[in-house]
């Protein structure tokens, strides 16, 4: 009740001032978790990472990773901050967050808005001990050399992260979306990848893509990833896509996500699965709103969760009601782990 009571009040405010005091109740503690949702059927293992479940916090509700020890409690099997870029930047004008309730929808026009790596990794330094948290890679704005952003990043923030995802998809930076090109983004890799090989600890490096891709571009894809050594990929960030929409708010500029991304999202995992073979992991995001939408994504072919525009409508309570609700279907159908029901159902998107 708490939580409803709450939500409606931030539903009240402007989308982004209310997204902010979320980040400044959590650092309070008004939201007291009992740590990640642990059984055996759920634990997973993505990358070499050793999950306590497969759902995750995506990238961009804590950009600067200041709420990182009381999310880490609130039941979630690995975080992801940022997105960094090597200096600070404002991002684009406000307003610049939408909620699209008709639609249980959210759009974003940021624009890789943070503090710098600078910053983001001195908090890095003190996160919790025992979770997952990976960091999402970005570029300034007015950069020149988009690809050495990336490398620089890791270069700064990779000793205090269990992972990094290079981001080439988000639509709100001009030109970022080109990168996804095969020969711009075998530079891009190759990059990000020497500076990877430089850390004291070698982590796993996750692509993210867009789901506005056609056949021919998402096989280039996959083929540059997996020749890079990308060890996952994370389908997918926001949509262009504005077919469907009721809400006031459908034709504002920026990436949408939340319900209406979850199909869209889900055919492009599922593509990724049959293209790699299942060889690669794959992080399934966009739609996420509860346990048959999660359930839908492993048997489409993901290994691991992301989910976070759902959070805005249903609230941290989610995560726990998301988790519980995922056991249950892998025990009905008799699968004993998460591994044994990712791709399952992947002819079914095809």
């Amino acid at each position: 009740m708490l939580e409803r009571l709450g939500l409606a009040a931030l539903h009240r405010l402007d989308p982004e001032t209310g997204h902010d005091l979320a980040l400044k109740a959590l650092r309070a503690g008004v939201l007291r978790g009992r740590g990640p949702v642990n059984t055996a059927r759920l634990k997973v293992r993505v990358a070499g990472l050793d999950l306590p479940n497969p759902l995750g916090l995506a990238a961009g509700f804590d950009k600067n990773a200041v709420a990182l020890g009381p999310l880490s409690r609130l039941g979630f099997g690995f975080l992801e901050v940022g997105a960094a870029t090597p200096r600070p930047q404002p991002g684009n004008p406000r307003p610049r967050l939408f909620r699209l309730g008709e639609d249980r929808a959210v759009i974003n026009r940021f624009g890789f808005n943070n503090d710098g790596a600078e910053a983001i990794a001195e908090r890095l330094r003190t996160r919790p001990a025992g979770a997952v948290v990976g960091l999402n890679l970005g570029a300034n704005k007015d950069s020149e050399d988009r690809a050495g952003d990336y490398a620089a990043v890791l270069t700064r923030c990779g000793a205090q992260v269990d992972f990094a995802t290079v981001n080439v998809s988000s639509p709100n930076t001009q030109g970022l979306r080109d990168l996804q090109g095969a020969a711009a983004l075998r530079a891009l890799l190759d990059r990000v990848m020497e500076a990877r090989a430089e850390l004291p600890r070698p982590i796993p490096i996750f692509l993210k893509i867009a789901p506005d891709l056609d056949n021919a571009a998402l096989a280039e894809i996959a083929a540059t990833a997996q020749d890079a050594g990308v060890q996952a990929i994370i389908a997918t960030n926001t949509t262009l896509d504005r077919e469907g929409l009721k809400s006031a708010h459908k034709g504002e500029a920026g990436g949408l996500s939340g319900r209406p991304l979850f199909e869209k999202s889900t055919r492009i995992l599922a593509q990724l699965s049959r293209l790699t073979d299942g060889k690669l992991p794959l992080i399934g995001v966009g739609g996420i709103e509860d346990a048959e939408t999660a359930y839908a994504k492993i048997r489409a072919g993901a290994s691991g969760l992301q989910i976070y525009s759902a959070l805005v409508y249903g609230g941290f309570s989610l995560v726990r009601e998301i988790l519980t609700g995922l056991e249950a279907r892998l025990a009905q159908d008799g699968h004993e782990t998460v591994a044994a029901a990712v791709g399952t159902g992947r002819g079914d998107w095809l």
